[in-house]
C-alpha cells in the first residue's frame, strides 16, 4: 500500500472512531494518536537512527547481547537508622539475591551536618543511615566485600567525603581503590533545581565535581563519578522529554566544567552515569530511555568531539517511580512497580531498583523490600522480557514516540544553550519554572478527575489503618551522638586539627585537587561535620531564589 492510499484508510479509520472515543471522557488527557502506522516513521533510516545494540547511536542499548550475557544489577535503595541496622539490611538483601547495593543516607548527612549538630535534630537516621564519620563507614561495610559488590551512593553536595571514606575502609580492608565498583550520585546541579539537599554555591560545587572526575580517573578508574540523575526532576514533576533534556543539559555542564579545568573529555566521560525515573507509562517509559540514549550519543560525538566509542554511551541507573506510589491501597503499589520494572527492562537499563508497597507511608520493612527484589528477579527470570535486546524497537508508536521525546529533548537543551547553559538556566529558575509547571498540570488532571489514580480519585475502598510499618526509633539520634563523643575522646585530635587546616588552605587554592586532601582528613577520623564546615567557611552556602 502506497502512503496516499494509507493515508486514505487512516483518515477513514479516525472519523469512525472519534465517536467511539467520546465516551471515555477520563481518558482525554492522552497526548498521543489513537493508532500508529508508518505514516508516523516517514523519513526514518533504520543505520542513522536506530544501528545495532552496542553500536553508535545506541537507540537499541549500549551492549551487544544486553541481557542475555547478563542481567542488570539489581540494587535496592536501602538504609535507615544507624550503621549496625543498615549493615543488617545491606547483608539480608545480598543473601536475597541482590547483586549489588544503593546506600541511603539521611539528610543531616546529605547536607555535611553531624548527628549532635542542633540542625541534625528530629532527623538523625530517618530517611537513611546516618554516618559521621570513618567509624560509621567501617560498620556500614562490615562484612561486605568491597572487592566483589557493588556500591552506589546517593549522595551529592558532601560526595567526595563519603567517597573518600568508602576508599579508606576498602583500603583497610586490603582492597586497593583501583579493585572498587561503583557510583556516588554527586550531580549537585539538579539539587539546585530539583530537589534541595545542596551545601555550596555553584562554583566550589563544580570544582568538587571535576576534581572527583580527575582523581578517580587517575586512582579509582572503575568508579562511576557521577550520576546525572532526571530521577528527583522527574519526581519534582517534569515529564519524559523534560526529564532527559534537563539531566542532559546537566551532563554538558559537567563536561563543560571538566574540559575547562583541563580534563581531556575521552578521559572522564567513560565513566559519567545516569539516573531515570520509570514511571508508570510503560510505552512511553521505553522510548524515553531509547531517545536519552540518542541524544546523548550525538552530544559526545558531536559536540564535544569524543573519540572514544565508550565515551558516546549513556548508562543508567533506574529507579521506579516512588511519587507514583500512593498511600492508599498500597497492595496496589505491587503493581505499578511491576510495570515500571518492565519499562526499564524494554528500555534497556543496567542497573534496578525497585520500591516497596509502602514507600508512600515510610521506609520499606524487610518483607516489603523482599517482594521488590523479587519482582524485579521476576521480570529477570520468568517474563520473557530479557530474552531478546530491545523488544519493542519496530513498533511504529515506539519508534514515533521515541522520535518525539527526542525531539522535545533537543528543543528544550537549544532553549538552554541560549539561556547560557544549564548553571544559568538554574541560577535564572527557568528549569524550575518549566518543572514546576508540568507538575501544577498534573496535579491539577487529578484533582479535576482528568487523570485517573487507581484508589485516590477512583475505585475508593473503606481501609483499615495500615500496621507493622518500619518507624526508626527517636534513640538513634542520642545514640549517634554517644558515638561521635566517644570518637573524639579517643582519636588523635591533634591529627585532624592539621589535616584540617591543610584542606581549609588548599580550598583556597583553585589549582589543588581536594580529593587527597579530604581523603587523608578522613583517614584521621575527622567527622563530616568537620570537614563540610571548613569547606562551608571558605566556600559559603547557596541561597536559593523563589522561582513562583
Amino acid at each position: 500500500m502506497d502512503n496516499e492510499s494509507l493515508k486514505a484508510k487512516v483518515a477513514e479509520y479516525t472519523a469512525k472512531v472519534e465517536k467511539a472515543s467520546a465516551k471515555f471522557p477520563e481518558r482525554k488527557n492522552l497526548e498521543y494518536n489513537r493508532l500508529y502506522t508508518p505514516l508516523d516513521l516517514e523519513g526514518q533510516d533504520y543505520e542513522r537512527d536506530l544501528g545495532l545494540p552496542g553500536s553508535y547511536p545506541f537507540t537499541r542499548g549500549v551492549q551487544p547481547t544486553m541481557y542475555r550475557g547478563r542481567f542488570w544489577t539489581m540494587r535496592m535503595y536501602a538504609g535507615f537508622s544507624t550503621a549496625e541496622e543498615s549493615n543488617k539490611r545491606y547483608r539480608y538483601l545480598l543473601e536475597s539475591g541482590s547483586t549489588g547495593l544503593s546506600c541511603a543516607f539521611d539528610l543531616p548527612t546529605q547536607i555535611g551536618y553531624d548527628s549532635d549538630d542542633i540542625i541534625s535534630e528530629g532527623e538523625v537516621g530517618k530517611v537513611g543511615v546516618a554516618i559521621d564519620s570513618l567509624a560509621d563507614m567501617e560498620i556500614l561495610f562490615d562484612q561486605i566485600d568491597l572487592g566483589k559488590v557493588s556500591t552506589s551512593m546517593t549522595i551529592n553536595a558532601p560526595a567526595s567525603v563519603l567517597l573518600a571514606m568508602y576508599i579508606a575502609v576498602a583500603e583497610k580492608n586490603g582492597i586497593g581503590a583501583d579493585k572498587l565498583n561503583g557510583t556516588i550520585q554527586n550531580d549537585i546541579l539538579k539539587e539546585y533545581a530539583a530537589r534541595g539537599t545542596y551545601i555550596f554555591p555553584p562554583k566550589p560545587s563544580m570544582r568538587l565535581i571535576t576534581n572527583i572526575f580527575e582523581y578517580c580517573s587517575k586512582n579509582v578508574p572503575n568508579w562511576n563519578t557521577i550520576s546525572i540523575s532526571g530521577y528527583h526532576i522527574r519526581e519534582a514533576g517534569s515529564t519524559a522529554a523534560q526529564e532527559i533534556a534537563f539531566t542532559i543539559a546537566d551532563g554538558i555542564a559537567y563536561c563543560e566544567a571538566a574540559i575547562k579545568a583541563g580534563l581531556d573529555v575521552d578521559a572522564f566521560a567513560g565513566r559519567l552515569s545516569f539516573f531515570w525515573n520509570a514511571h508508570n507509562n510503560v510505552l512511553e517509559e521505553v522510548a524515553k530511555f531509547r531517545a536519552s540514549r540518542r541524544v546523548w550519543a550525538k552530544v559526545m560525538k558531536e559536540r564535544f568531539g569524543a573519540k572514544n566509542p565508550k565515551s558516546w554511551m549513556l548508562r543508567v541507573h533506574t529507579q521506579t517511580a516512588g511519587s507514583m506510589l500512593t498511600a492508599q491501597q498500597p497492595e496496589n503499589n505491587i503493581v505499578r512497580v511491576a510495570l515500571q520494572t518492565a519499562a526499564a527492562v524494554m528500555g534497556g537499563t543496567q542497573s534496578l531498583h525497585t520500591n516497596s508497597k509502602d514507600e508512600a507511608l515510610a521506609l520499606p520493612t524487610e518483607d516489603s523490600v523482599r517482594v521488590a527484589l523479587r519482582t524485579q528477579q521476576i521480570v529477570a527470570y520468568e517474563s520473557g522480557l530479557a530474552d531478546v535486546v530491545d523488544p519493542l524497537a519496530g513498533s511504529y508508536y515506539v519508534e514515533a514516540m521515541t522520535n518525539e521525546i527526542e525531539a522535545a529533548a533537543w528543543e528544550y537543551i537549544k532553549k538552554i544553550d541560549d539561556i547560557g547553559g544549564a548553571v544559568v538556566a538554574i541560577e535564572e529558575g527557568y528549569i524550575q519554572r518549566e518543572i514546576q509547571d508540568s507538575a501544577y498540570k498534573w496535579q491539577k488532571e487529578v484533582e479535576n478527575n482528568d487523570r485517573v489514580i487507581v484508589g485516590v480519585n477512583k475505585f475508593q475502598i473503606e481501609e483499615k489503618p495500615i500496621e507493622g510499618l518500619l518507624r526508626v526509633d527517636a534513640s538513634v539520634g542520642e545514640l549517634q551522638k554517644k558515638k561521635l563523643a566517644d570518637l573524639r575522646a579517643k582519636r588523635d585530635n591533634a591529627a585532624v586539627t592539621a589535616a584540617l587546616s591543610k584542606l581549609e588552605a588548599a580550598c583556597k587554592d583553585e589549582s589543588v585537587n581536594l580529593m587527597p586532601i579530604i581523603l587523608e582528613a578522613v583517614k584521621t577520623y575527622a567527622t563530616l561535620g568537620e570537614i563540610c564546615g571548613v569547606m562551608r567557611k571558605v566556600f559559603g552556602e547557596y541561597q536559593a531564589h523563589a522561582t513562583l
